[in-house]
């Protein structure tokens, strides 16, 4: 079958012909093993699009053809554009499979009769056979799970059968025991099983060949071991994969991402075609070159050419601090154009956000925060209060406070007060509060009121008044910088970018091979900057300010910026 820009539909040529010279060029490169290189606004999604629609246009069966993202969100977007895309040209919607890799596995188990459910959380598994485990050692355990399972693709048996295993090693067997207990799997089964049953039928592998014959991957810098596997097994023998990624955007090795894999592609792959994408069209002029200086400092990455678009306008502002955080982001959001505009702050850890929703509470700004939970919104404090309705009326308020704080925690109350700190993002579903946390909190509250009463009632108006304020729709966002990775916002301020902070020092301290962590840390910033499509805001302490804002200007910049930017 011949598939090339002369059989062209007019609605694919129109596409394609929006597009420009190294994305038309990557959207219709000859099928076979293409790596396309897309930095960072530069329309990665746009030409995925625009490549499945002209191989449908070509003569390829829309049946024949999937497209694996990294995330559901991503997922769904992409599946929406395939399907307005395709419609152009007569395809039903949903002809093309678009699904993450965990959605595949769990099909590929389904189709061929083998358990898919219950799906375990992990968490909770792991507090069963863990009662005594810290929170730092919870997430050693569930990275170790994970490694043990997809890269290294270790059984329980196995490791139980080693007389020299660690407490890790052990928990992890009991972990997997109590998997299989409840009859149940976690997420990174769904991917293993599916190649496992690959290994032991070669007919369903030649099924689900053909079923993805021309399979496109992104976010390949994110891949971890077993999901590349899963990738080239299923494009085997022919090869016909067309991977998207970023080397420079590769920020998840906590989630065994390493972006390693991506640079050594042509070693796993024979005759692998690069194109890459060379213009960033989201950001600033003056956001790309400062991004690109620093990004430049990585040994693990390409060599590659990365400009900005034309039309990108906008500026970027360096914003010594020179009064308390709080202030500063007072300023910082009620400086901010009322217009509509999007806008973000976007920071290393959940908790140094906190001074940005403190300062959008008293502003009355509505936001999005989905990864952040106050203590306000925790039910411990509902807790304190109701226990508090039991004590004697006639004691004074803090004493009756004091003898609820003296009481034994709820049973259910799992201490995790370093959550917040976490270097990963959090998911909001997890209360990071202790009982301690909760009872110290309400006791603060409690000194301006008299009574049991005003104080619950005014507890009650700061929570009413809290829970209105956050909005899915809001167009401010508080976020880490992880947890806004292919996301953009027309003004960004990047907060904390300071020695110790950004990169983080505890990330590099824990550390096994310091110098790649610093790279992952140095690729985060660029992935924070690069969020920016009108403004980019950089917000440090002068005193100490990040190595990184060191690397991207220079002394006389910093020593300009310091005389006078973002004032209290």
């Amino acid at each position: 079958m011949t598939i090339g820009p002369s059989t062209a539909t007019p609605a694919v040529e129109a596409r394609l012909s929006r597009l420009a010279a190294d994305q038309r060029g990557a959207a219709t490169a000859p099928p076979g093993p293409v790596l396309c290189v897309a930095p960072a606004g530069s329309g990665k999604t746009t030409t995925l699009v625009a490549r499945v629609a002209w191989l449908v246009d070509g003569g390829v069966d829309p049946a024949t053809i999937a497209a694996i993202t990294f995330n559901k969100r991503a997922a769904e977007e992409l599946g929406e554009r395939l399907d307005a895309a395709l419609g152009e040209i007569g395809v039903a919607a949903g002809s093309v499979r678009v699904a993450t890799f965990h959605a595949l596995g769990r099909e590929i188990l389904r189709s061929a009769g083998r358990s898919v459910e219950p799906l375990a959380d992990r968490a909770a598994v792991l507090r069963r056979v863990a009662p005594t485990a810290t929170p730092a050692d919870l997430r050693a355990f569930d990275t170790a799970i994970s490694k043990l399972k997809l890269d290294l693709a270790v059984t329980a048996d196995e490791v139980a059968a080693d007389p020299e295993a660690g407490p890790i090693a052990r928990t992890f067997v009991a972990y997997e025991r109590a998997l299989a207990a409840d009859g149940a799997l976690d997420f990174d089964d769904l991917v293993i099983r599916a190649i496992r049953l690959f290994d032991e039928s070669p007919s369903v592998l030649a099924r689900w060949r053909g079923r993805c014959a021309h399979l496109l991957v992104d976010e390949a810098q994110d891949l971890d071991r077993s999901q590349l596997r899963l990738g080239l097994l299923l494009a085997a023998p022919a090869n016909r994969i067309f991977l998207v990624g970023d080397d420079d955007q590769s920020i998840y090795g906590w989630r065994l991402a390493d972006v390693r894999r991506i640079l050594s592609l042509e070693g796993m792959l024979p005759g692998l075609r690069r194109v890459d994408l060379v213009t960033n069209y989201r950001c600033p002029k003056p956001v790309v070159d400062r991004a690109v200086r620093l990004v430049e400092r990585n040994r693990e990455r390409f060599a590659k050419r990365i400009l900005a678009g034309p039309a990108a306008a906008g500026s970027l502002l360096l914003a010594p601090r020179v009064a308390e955080e709080p202030t500063t982001m007072r300023h910082l959001l009620a400086g901010w154009p009322a217009d509509g505009s999007s806008r973000a702050v976007l920071a290393r850890t959940n908790r140094e956000l906190l001074p940005a929703v403190a300062a959008a509470i008293e502003l009355e700004i509505p936001f999005r925060a989905p990864a952040i939970r106050l203590l306000l919104e925790s039910p411990l404090v509902g807790e304190v209060l109701a226990r508090a309705a039991g004590t004697p009326a006639d004691r004074p308020l803090l004493v009756r406070l004091g003898m609820v704080r003296a009481s034994p925690p709820p049973s259910s109350d799992a201490p995790s007060s370093d959550a917040p700190s976490s270097n990963t993002p959090s998911s909001a579903d997890d209360d990071p509060w202790t009982w301690s946390d909760a009872c110290a909190a309400v006791m603060s509250w409690a000194a301006p009121f008299r009574d049991l009463d005003s104080l619950v009632h005014a507890v009650g108006e700061r929570q009413a008044r809290l829970a209105a304020l956050r909005r899915d729709d809001a167009a401010l966002s508080l976020a880490t910088a992880h947890a806004t990775k292919g996301l953009e916002f027309d003004h960004v301020a990047v907060i904390g970018l300071e020695a110790g902070r950004f990169p983080s020092r505890r990330t590099l301290d824990e550390s096994a091979e310091p110098e790649r962590a610093l790279e992952e840390e140095r690729r985060l910033a660029y992935v924070a900057w690069t969020r920016a499509r009108r403004t980019l805001t950089l917000i440090y302490d002068p005193d100490a300010p990040s190595p990184f804002l060191l690397e991207a200007f220079n002394d006389a910049e910093l020593q300009a910026a310091a005389r006078g930017t973002l004032r209290a």
